[in-house]
């Protein structure tokens, strides 16, 4: 069957049956025409004959730091939801939080007929920006704000400032701070910056702040409160990057036998499924990944279908949880 076929069977123009078959804009009722013509007749598009006509594949290619995080899943379903309306597939390469990686995949996929590329960002190398602008197809970044390119970002800074204010209340003693590499410009370097901001509303200052450095697991959280407490065994409150984090920090203490929240208060950031049924339950912000995922997937295709679009920027917003670890 062919194109010409297609739009006669649904009573539309050849371009139109194209439009659909690259993921075009199109009208509702034009889409369900096409769409039902396409089932009855069990039309499969031949992916080797787009790809000549095009000179790309309907295929993106996607970059993620870690596929069993708990953000990562949940903005790769997002991606997933508009690509599979759109009847298009994409290639899933994880790194493994593996910079040397992410950067192979970056050459790999700039070599590749593919249609663009989401990339999951974490940090950003100076050869990380060289590749990118060898990129010949259009590229949206999540998690990270690059202004060359179009992104969508969480308010790591203002997120961390507001959980910051909710713990200095009631902060008599010191305060502790488990953070993740500054290299990593939102989760680490961004977030950092909104606990300072807290501090120096209240007369503080990074000083007064006792740092520590984890990684993303949970581990790196209970083997970081044990040496903030080594430290000053005086803190009395204790912000960390990240809800796995804080989920680590938070079984250190119940095993150390400290009282959650009446000795110690803690934050985590980015909400996980654990810190809701954990006991004491996490105080977070949520962050809505699978919202990114959608977004992101949509301003690719938009781009795909014109390069010509203006970059866009899109910072999404976050919801305030407080629960029993700072009640």
């Amino acid at each position: 069957m062919t194109i010409r076929e297609i739009a006669k069977l649904a009573g539309v123009s050849n371009a139109a049956v194209s439009r659909y078959l690259n993921g075009g804009s199109l009208s509702a009722e034009k889409h369900k025409r096409i769409q039902k013509v396409i089932e009855e007749n069990k039309y499969v598009p031949s992916a080797y004959a787009r790809v000549m006509r095009t000179k790309k594949s309907n295929q993106i290619g996607v970059i993620v730091p870690k596929i069993n995080s708990e953000a990562v899943p949940r903005m790769v379903s997002g991606i997933s939801t508009v690509l599979n309306e759109k009847s298009y597939k994409f290639l899933l390469a994880d790194t493994n939080n593996d910079i040397k990686k992410e950067l192979e995949y970056l050459e790999i996929f700039q070599n590749s007929q593919l249609a663009g590329v989401i990339f999951i960002a974490t940090i950003l190398t100076k050869k990380h920006m060289e590749l990118l602008k060898q990129m010949t197809v259009p590229v949206v970044i999540i998690g990270q704000y690059l202004p060359e390119y179009s992104c969508v970002s969480y308010d790591d800074f203002h997120a961390a400032y507001d959980l910051a204010k909710l713990l200095l209340k009631n902060c008599n003693g010191s305060m502790g701070y488990i953070g993740v590499t500054e290299k990593d410009r939102a989760a680490g370097a961004a977030r950092k910056k909104g606990v300072i901001e807290a501090l120096k509303e209240v007369g503080k200052s990074e000083k007064d702040l006792i740092i520590v450095q984890s990684d993303f697991t949970m581990e790196g959280g209970t083997a970081c409160m044990k040496e903030l407490l080594e430290k000053d065994p005086f803190i009395d409150t204790v912000f960390c990057a990240t809800d796995n984090i804080a989920i680590g920090a938070l079984l250190y203490l119940k095993q150390i036998g400290k009282k959650v929240p009446e000795e110690i208060r803690l934050t985590g950031i980015g909400i996980n499924q654990i810190s809701g049924i954990i006991t004491p339950s996490l105080t977070t912000a949520k962050y809505y990944y699978k919202t990114s995922g959608i977004e992101a997937a949509q301003i690719l295709l938009s781009l795909i279908q014109d390069e010509k679009q203006p970059i866009k920027h899109m910072q999404l917003g976050y919801e305030m949880i407080q629960r029993e670890t700072t009640l």
